[in-house]
């Protein structure tokens, strides 16, 4: 595994991105994964940042092993978890994206346009990008100039 997955996974959507929230969450509690439900918790318009920065602080402070938001785009989530300095959100809609976002980027927040993948795709990318490590090396030093 990439992550201590000792810690649960911190997740959270927006009205757009519930419906495939709930359904990973249910196929990943299946799987026995643990996962910490940051919310929205129904259908009605809400702002993605009130559901971003929580799951962006919970893996920033070490509390989740990592995270998965969720939004119409996942724009507005990826802009907004990257406010937080520990954070490498990254914005993918296929497996091999979620994977170089972890190989290349040492990705912890995993973002996905939910009115753009299946539930499919989106259960595939998290399972890329929870099983890919960083591979270091000549990405490390690329890594380390991310913060300000």
């Amino acid at each position: 595994m990439a992550f201590n997955l000792t810690l649960p996974i911190a997740i959270g959507a927006d009205h757009a991105g519930f419906e495939c929230k709930e359904k990973l969450i249910s196929l990943f509690k299946a799987k026995g994964l643990q996962l910490k439900d940051f919310g929205c918790f129904s259908t009605d318009t809400v702002d993605y940042p009130d559901f971003a920065h929580p799951v962006a602080l919970s893996v920033e402070k070490g509390e989740a092993a990592f995270g998965i938001l969720l939004c119409g785009s996942a724009n507005g989530v990826a802009i907004s978890a990257n406010k937080h300095q520990g954070i490498r959100a990254a914005l993918c809609w296929t497996e091999e994206i979620a994977e170089l976002a972890r190989k290349h980027n040492d990705a912890n927040v995993l973002c996905i346009p939910a009115r753009f993948v299946t539930v499919e795709v989106a259960e595939k990318m998290v399972e890329f990008f929870m099983n890919t490590p960083f591979e270091g090396g000549r990405h490390q030093s690329r890594v380390d100039k991310i913060s300000c």
